[in-house]
């Protein structure tokens, strides 16, 4: 079978820096983050008082009260960022459930799903009996619910599905789409990451394992290779792309952001939490992406820009900068390194669609972000970060990696449009 060109059409988002694509991208450019005190629950027993909040998030322009009701809060975050994805790509009134299409699909991660009704329903339980917990508690929680909500809503009758890869999940979904698409079993598929787990469980159980940063300072708490880093910000939020088929975009006249021209994934098989030594897993993804790539004949050259999972953790950062060193060789002196988990926090299974979003934005406007706060050098991490201020550069490709828990690795290639 010939392998058929994707291209990205529409995007969409809801992250602690923006509940749309603009406002996200112009703090994201000014190097301005979303983490703050935690607002929505009692901190007081924690050592972690701070989180990426989504701020003002009100779904009503995509959303019903009374679907809202019934919605968990990452399925909300998702089928907002997907209208807008929708609506950016132009099939937001032509594909509908009364013209169901068996050609497009979706696939949305979640890591982590409906966390809050979870515990709400289990208060519920403990306080008022086993027979009072809520018919919608199953439907409201499960991962799967924000791919099912978007493809109900648009009538997209391809596949539909729901990668659970923690932290790489975002970008598995839109990898996943993209062999879809390339492999002809789609023409659209609506792809991303949603995640809403700032939530007493969410946030204590990732505190217990001392994952999290105890920073005080907002400035100073998520501050990716930087010497003092000390543990990753929880953030909450949503990204969503609209992937197509080259030639099925052009004849309905689509306007094309950018081209998704490589996919690798993998696993580490070595820890549950910890990566590999030197990000030997993350040596292995990033190579095979640049293998599928190759096919379109974009090079490591081409590699402009690349978006690092990035998490102001000590391992993760340390062995990320060895990965990129070991694929890139002395190149990779010369690439703009950035991690822009230093003004959203960590999205979870929502990190790689944001980040996607964000690769695409990047391309688009020719812009390298920064990343923010950064301030004292770690030997171990010797790349150019972008500290501070964001760039202007001629980018010709962008390449996001997302490495997580369990050792699930998955690495994106963006090319800029009208390159092929």
């Amino acid at each position: 079978m010939q392998r058929r060109e994707v291209v990205v059409t529409g995007i969409g988002t809801v992250n602690p820096t923006g509940n749309s694509v603009a406002e996200s991208w112009k703090n994201i450019r000014e190097g301005r983050h979303g983490i703050g005190q935690v607002t929505r629950f009692d901190v007081s027993e924690l050592e972690v008082k701070l989180a990426a909040e989504v701020k003002n998030f009100d779904p009503g322009q995509w959303i019903s009260k009374r679907e809202a009701k019934h919605m968990a809060r990452f399925v909300q975050l998702a089928v907002c960022a997907a209208g807008e994805a929708m609506a950016m790509s132009g099939l937001a009134e032509s594909v509908s459930p009364e013209q169901a299409d068996v050609r497009a699909g979706v696939i949305i991660s979640s890591g982590i799903g409906g966390l809050s009704v979870i515990e709400e329903e289990h208060d519920r339980l403990r306080g008022k009996g086993i027979g009072r917990v809520s018919p919608h508690f199953i439907p409201m929680a499960i991962s799967n619910m924000a791919a099912a909500c978007v493809a109900i809503r648009y009538g997209l009758k391809g596949i539909c599905s729901c990668p659970v890869t923690a932290c790489a999940g975002g970008s598995n979904a839109i990898g996943d789409a993209y062999m879809r698409i390339r492999d002809g079993y789609e023409d659209i598929v609506v792809a991303g990451g949603t995640e809403a787990a700032v939530t007493p469980l969410g946030l204590g159980g990732f505190a217990a394992m001392k994952a999290l940063s105890r920073s005080a300072d907002p400035d100073r708490a998520s501050i990716p290779f930087d010497l003092e880093r000390d543990g990753f910000v929880m953030g909450e939020g949503a990204g969503i792309l609209v992937l197509e088929e080259k030639e099925h975009a052009l004849r309905r006249g689509a306007v094309i952001l950018a081209e998704l021209a490589g996919y690798g994934a993998n696993g580490d098989a070595y820890h549950i939490t910890a990566p590999a030594p030197e990000g030997e897993g993350g040596v292995r993804c990033m190579a095979l992406a640049l293998e599928d790539a190759a096919a379109l004949g974009v090079t490591m050259e081409d590699i402009s820009y690349i978006n690092a999972h990035g998490t102001s953790t000590r391992l993760n950062d340390a062995g990320e900068t060895a990965a990129i060193r070991a694929v890139f060789g002395e190149r990779a002196e010369r690439i703009a390194v950035s991690s822009t988990k230093s003004m959203t926090g960590h999205l979870l299974g929502a990190a790689g669609g944001v980040e996607a979003v964000f690769c695409v934005k990047a391309l688009e406007e020719q812009f390298i972000p920064p990343t923010a706060g950064w301030e004292k050098r770690d030997p171990a991490c010797d790349l150019d970060y972008v500290p501070v201020t964001g760039r202007s550069a001629e980018l010709r490709g962008a390449l996001s990696n997302s490495l997580g828990f369990g050792g699930h690795n998955a690495c994106l290639i963006f090319r800029r449009a009208g390159l092929a």
